[in-house]
Formats: C-alpha cells, sequence, structure tokens
C-alpha cells in the first residue's frame, strides 16, 4: 500500500513537471505614452506672424466717447456719443458713474462692435450744474459673453 501512494505522488510530481508551459516574460507599460508623429507639419513663420497680428488685433480696443454730454434736467435726455468701432471685435457696456459718490447715472446695455449710441436718458435725476463722472467700458469675450476687462474716461455731464 505504502509503494502504491509512492507511486501516485511521483506520477503527480511528474505530471505537473511536465505539463506545465514555460511562463514567457510580458513587458508591462504604464500610463499612456505621446503618439509617433503622423501628419502634423512645422508652421510656417507667415502663419505665425499671421497669427500673432490676429491675438494682437483682438487684443486692441479703441475708447470712443465725448468727452462732454448735456442733459435736459426736467426728461434727463441728452446727446451722448458713444462708439463702438467694428475693428473693437468685443461686445461692450458703458457705465457712468459720478466721480463725487460712484452713483451710477447711466447704463448703455450691450453694444456690439459696429454700433453706436448717440441720444441717451440719463437713470437718475441730478442738479443742474455739470457733474464730473467716470464712464467705465467693460469689454465682453463675443463668444461667451463672459467679462474680459475694463478701461475708464472721464466725461462731464452738463445738466441744464
Amino acid at each position: 500500500m505504502f509503494i502504491l501512494l509512492l507511486l501516485i505522488i511521483a506520477g503527480w510530481l511528474l505530471y505537473r513537471h511536465f505539463s506545465q508551459e514555460t511562463p514567457e516574460p510580458v513587458t508591462l507599460v504604464s500610463g499612456e505614452f505621446l503618439p509617433d508623429g503622423k501628419d502634423a507639419q512645422r508652421i510656417s513663420e507667415e502663419e505665425l506672424s499671421e497669427l500673432a497680428q490676429t491675438a494682437a488685433d483682438r487684443s486692441k480696443f479703441n475708447l470712443m466717447i465725448s468727452p462732454e454730454a448735456t442733459f435736459d434736467h426736467r426728461t434727463l435726455q441728452g446727446e451722448l456719443m458713444i462708439k463702438n468701432p467694428l475693428e473693437n471685435g468685443h461686445p461692450i457696456n458703458v457705465e457712468i458713474r459720478k466721480k463725487s459718490n460712484d452713483e451710477l447715472v447711466y447704463t448703455s446695455g450691450a453694444i456690439q462692435p459696429g454700433y453706436e449710441i448717440k441720444e441717451v436718458t440719463l437713470e437718475q435725476s441730478l442738479e443742474k450744474g455739470e457733474h464730473p463722472s467716470v464712464a467705465m467700458f467693460s469689454l465682453y469675450d463675443p463668444d461667451t459673453n463672459q467679462k474680459k476687462g475694463q478701461v475708464a474716461a472721464g466725461v462731464t455731464l452738463v445738466i441744464e
């Protein structure tokens, strides 16, 4: 019986030894790597120059507002020229605030490139006389409508 048990164990060991496949080494790569180049070409100096000029043109802004505007004290209406030239490329909103107390007296609403405002109605009554004020131009991204920056200019509101 002991010999039979010994033969079974020896047979099982021989079977396991000869029936197992030899493990092959495997290369394991972790993470992602940049693939080789395929269709890309170097950007020419001329194209780089054009791209730089386009970016510079988009960053320019021409501020156009009358330095003085006269309003009727009863109707609060008057002529105030605000222009957003087509070259600006950015929609704007203009807020006019009194310098003395930062009181908001006028808001233009959106002015698209190529549009202008000639006559306005003030949103607050002001006493007769001159009121030094600040016109705050807010520039917006034309695609997202998010505010991109501000530029200020002085303007005097004359109430008659």
